[in-house]
C-alpha cells in the first residue's frame, strides 16, 4: 500500500494542488492518465499479459484494423493475438511487427483477386465441374509481406484456428509457416480448396471457432480483449453462392460465439452489421468503425487495466 501511494497519489496531490481551480481537466480523468503512462511502462508480469483476440467476418474483419490503431496510438499493450479467418490474416501481419499505417493501406486496397482466383472462368468452371477455388494467392499475399515467417519468428506471440474438414477437430497453429497457416484459417469451404496440411484438409477456422477466446487464455493471458464483428442476418445479401454459405457459417456459429464471447474480460463492438463478408468496397468504412468503436471503448478498458495491475502492486 506504501508502494501503491508513493507512486500514484503523493504526484496526484502536488500536480493537483498547481492545477487552475477551473481546469476542465478534472481529478479523475488525471488520476486515470497518470495511472495509465505508469501502466504502459509495464511489461509482463509487473502488469497483465493482454490478449486480442480476433474474430472472423470476412470484409466486417477490416474493423480490426480500426481498434488495432487506435490501440497503437494509445499504447494498449498487446502481448498475445489470436486470430480466426480474417481476424487470422490481420493478426499474423501485426504480430509480424507490420505497421498498423501499412496493415491500413493494404486493407483499403485488397480485392477479391488478391486473394484467389476468383475470375468469371474460374466460378464457371465451379460450377461446371465441381473444382473448388485455388486460394494459393492468398498465401502469397500473406508471405509478400512478411516472408517465409515462422510462429517463432514473430514479434508477438500468435495462434490462428483452422477447422478440419474431415473429423470436425479444430486445429490451433503455433508453429510452421505463419502464411499457410493463416491461409489455412480463412479458407471458406464449398468455394475454396481445402488446404492440405499434415494429412489433413483444413478449412475456416469460423466453422468451429470463431472468436477463440479460450486459446487465448491456453496461451498465457491474464486479460482477454474480443473483437468481435457480427453480422445483422436480416441484412445480409444472400445473392450468391459465397454469400449463402458464409450466411450459414455465422448464423451457426452465432450461440458458439456467444458462449465465447464469456470468458473474454472486455469485448469490442465495432458497428459493422450491415456489412456482408464480401463487402471488400466497404473497407475504409469498415476500419473506420473499428476506430470509433475502439475509441468509445477506452474509459472502460483503461480503468480495467489499471485496476488490475494495480491489485498487482498491492501484493507487491
Amino acid at each position: 500500500m506504501k508502494r501503491l501511494f508513493a507512486v500514484v497519489f503523493i504526484p496526484f496531490i502536488v500536480l493537483a494542488a498547481v492545477l487552475p481551480l477551473n481546469s476542465e481537466y478534472s481529478d479523475e480523468r488525471f488520476l486515470t492518465d497518470f495511472c495509465w503512462r505508469n501502466v504502459v511502462k509495464l511489461s509482463p508480469p509487473a502488469r497483465p499479459r493482454v490478449a486480442v483476440v480476433l474474430s472472423g467476418g470476412g470484409a466486417r474483419g477490416l474493423a480490426h484494423i480500426g481498434v488495432l490503431r487506435v490501440f497503437e496510438e494509445e499504447g494498449v499493450p498487446v502481448d498475445i493475438v489470436v486470430g480466426t479467418s480474417v481476424g487470422a490474416l490481420i493478426g499474423a501481419l501485426y504480430a509480424a511487427g507490420i505497421p498498423v499505417d501499412k496493415i491500413e493501406k493494404l486493407g483499403e486496397n485488397v480485392g477479391w483477386n488478391d486473394m484467389a482466383d476468383v475470375s468469371w472462368a474460374s466460378f464457371l468452371q465451379l460450377f461446371l465441374t465441381e473444382r473448388m477455388l485455388p486460394t494459393e494467392k492468398m498465401e502469397k499475399y500473406i508471405a509478400d509481406n512478411i516472408g517465409t515467417m515462422r510462429f517463432d519468428q514473430l514479434n508477438i506471440p500468435f495462434a490462428c484456428i483452422a477447422t478440419d474438414l474431415v473429423t470436425g477437430e479444430r486445429v490451433i497453429f503455433r508453429d510452421g509457416e505463419v502464411a499457410l497457416a493463416a491461409r489455412a484459417s480463412a479458407t471458406v469451404p464449398g468455394i475454396f480448396d481445402p488446404v492440405e496440411y499434415r494429412h489433413r484438409f483444413l478449412v475456416d477456422g469460423g466453422l468451429f471457432d470463431n472468436i477463440p477466446t479460450d486459446v487465448a487464455k491456453l496461451l498465457g493471458a491474464d486479460i482477454v480483449i474480443a473483437i468481435a464483428v457480427s453480422s445483422d442476418f436480416s441484412k445480409n445479401s444472400i445473392s450468391s453462392v459465397y454469400r449463402v454459405l458464409t450466411q450459414a457459417i455465422y448464423i451457426q456459429g452465432r450461440v458458439l460465439d456467444n458462449e465465447h464471447l464469456k470468458i473474454a474480460d472486455f469485448v469490442i463492438r465495432p458497428d459493422v452489421g450491415d456489412v456482408s463478408a464480401m463487402d471488400l468496397g466497404r473497407s475504409r468504412e469498415c476500419i473506420e468503425a473499428g476506430i470509433r468503436a475502439a475509441r468509445a471503448s477506452l474509459p472502460g478498458l483503461k480503468n480495467m487495466l489499471i485496476e488490475r495491475t494495480s491489485g498487482q502492486w498491492l501484493y507487491k
